[in-house]
């Protein structure tokens, strides 16, 4: 049984020597959600605070991101959830695919897959009420049909 925790305590030890990459892209003016829609500050806040860590360009790392084996499946969440939606390249999409992605926030939105669970540990501000809920998922419902107003005009 010692040897077993020794391999354990060594192993962790030596994972922590390949760090994840705590970089984010560089800020992309004119192309964030937040700005070209011009969202009121309520709705901005709560898409910031529930969104913004693993959907945007905007990442704040918390403590524990600097854990190995934690900082990995972190580091995997935020590239996928950059890689389905990022809201500060939201402008560079072409509106077809904003109406899709919009769709999308409010499925997720609809049926509490998003933000995960998961997320919850570290940042319980992000939970949402069912209340900001529905505030979310109307706003997108608006933004989804004035989009696709513009496509044909």
């Amino acid at each position: 049984m010692k040897k077993v925790l020794t391999v354990i305590l060594v192993a962790f030890i030596i994972i922590q020597f390949f760090p994840i990459d705590k970089t984010n892209p560089a800020p992309t003016p004119g192309m964030d959600f937040l700005k070209i829609k011009k969202v009121q500050p309520e709705i901005a806040n709560l898409i910031k605070v529930s969104c913004y860590d693993c959907h945007s360009n905007e990442t704040a790392y918390p403590w524990y991101s600097n854990i190995a084996p934690a900082s990995w499946i972190m580091k995997n969440h935020i590239d996928e959830g950059r890689k389905e939606l990022n809201f500060s390249t939201f402008a560079m999409y072409e509106q077809k695919r904003q109406v899709h992605k919009l769709q999308e926030c409010i499925e997720m939105i609809e049926r509490k897959e998003m933000p995960l669970d998961s997320y919850f540990l570290g940042h319980q501000n992000a939970k949402l009420s069912d209340e900001q809920r529905k505030i979310l998922i109307d706003y997108f419902k608006r933004e989804k049909t004035e989009t696709e107003r513009k496509m044909f005009y």
